[in-house]
């Protein structure tokens, strides 16, 4: 019987596929695993790399060579979330880890380690551990989350006000819900809202060491984007949040919202200026879940920062929170 599934996807990820499911295949454990390689019709010699793994290990991988064509619609808006999803759904383990193709495990006892605590503590639907973010241009590497949890059992709770579980890190329950809800689809990430369906069901569980490297590089979906732009993808996640979850999470979601909204304003300031920044300050005034106070601490903020500019002094590298 499969107890993990290493869910792996990948799309034109040819000079960091071999290293990762090499990073996999090395695991010491007392238990059956199985690797769910999903391979997203790349251009550049992925999918050969990936044929070769599965022939020279029929026992352990299970390939799936699929077309980015066959893309799933939602209210008649195209997602890509298929490659991920489809993996996730072929999955037999009774927990899956999840591993992209451009990222790599660096100790050989993750998957037991991750494995023994769940195991042991039924309460947790899932696990995670601090990784190294590797930047390939410059060698740079720095830990992630970059804050250390607060505590070794975190909740929901923790989960709607940041994403702090690194993909490559993470351990959960294999079908804790029947299906994903279509708004599933059509979020800017999929991790995070993943993760916030599990933690639905269970606690979060936090190992605190390094086992795996996340690559940021120039070819990467998320690390290629500027800080303003993540900001605002983080922005319009939890707006989806907050019109799908139920209706218990509301102020949380309210205030999450609230301090990522101001934290984009300050990335537009340091990106295209203090006055693109302020033109959508009337936005956050006309809405009514913001409270008035912040959005006046925030537009003093960003006032101070055009004065800094102007001066040619460096703006103020926090945020009002």
């Amino acid at each position: 019987m499969v107890k993990v599934s290493v869910c792996i996807q990948t799309y034109n990820h040819q000079p960091f596929i071999a290293q990762a499911l090499d990073s996999v295949l090395m695991q010491e454990m007392d238990f059956d695993y199985e690797i769910v390689l999903g391979e997203d019709e790349s251009r550049d010699g992925t999918r050969e790399i990936c044929v070769g793994y599965a022939r020279r290990y029929p026992d352990v991988i299970r390939l799936f060579l699929r077309s980015r064509k066959d893309v799933i619609y939602v209210d008649g808006r195209p997602t890509g979330r298929f490659n991920f999803t489809e993996n996730l759904e072929a999955a037999r383990g009774k927990y899956i880890a999840l591993l992209d193709g451009d990222d790599y495990w660096t100790d050989p006892h993750k998957l037991q380690k991750e494995v023994d605590l769940l195991d042991s503590h039924r309460e947790l639907a899932i696990c995670f551990h601090r990784v190294l973010k590797r930047h390939e241009a410059s060698g740079e590497e720095t830990l992630a989350p970059s804050r250390e949890p607060a505590a070794d059992r975190l909740t929901i709770s923790d989960l709607l006000q940041r994403n702090f579980i690194p993909t490559c890190s993470v351990m959960f329950r294999n079908r804790l819900f029947e299906e994903f809800p279509s708004w599933f689809r059509i979020t800017p990430s999929g991790d995070w809202p993943l993760h916030i369906l599990n933690a639905l069901h269970g606690d979060i569980g936090y190992i605190n060491q390094v086992m795996a490297v996340y690559r940021l590089h120039s070819s990467g979906v998320w690390s290629v984007r500027s800080p303003a732009e993540q900001k605002q993808r983080t922005v319009e996640t939890l707006e989806i949040l907050r019109e799908n979850l139920d209706p218990r999470y509301d102020q949380e979601l309210a205030l999450s919202l609230a301090r990522w909204r101001i934290r984009l304003l300050y990335s537009i300031a340091r990106e295209m200026g203090g006055k693109a920044a302020m033109q959508h300050v009337p936005n956050l005034l006309m809405s009514s879940d913001m409270p008035k106070v912040t959005v006046l601490r925030a537009s003093l903020g960003l006032v101070w920062t055009r004065i800094l500019s102007t001066l040619e002094l460096n703006p103020p590298a926090g945020s009002v929170f």
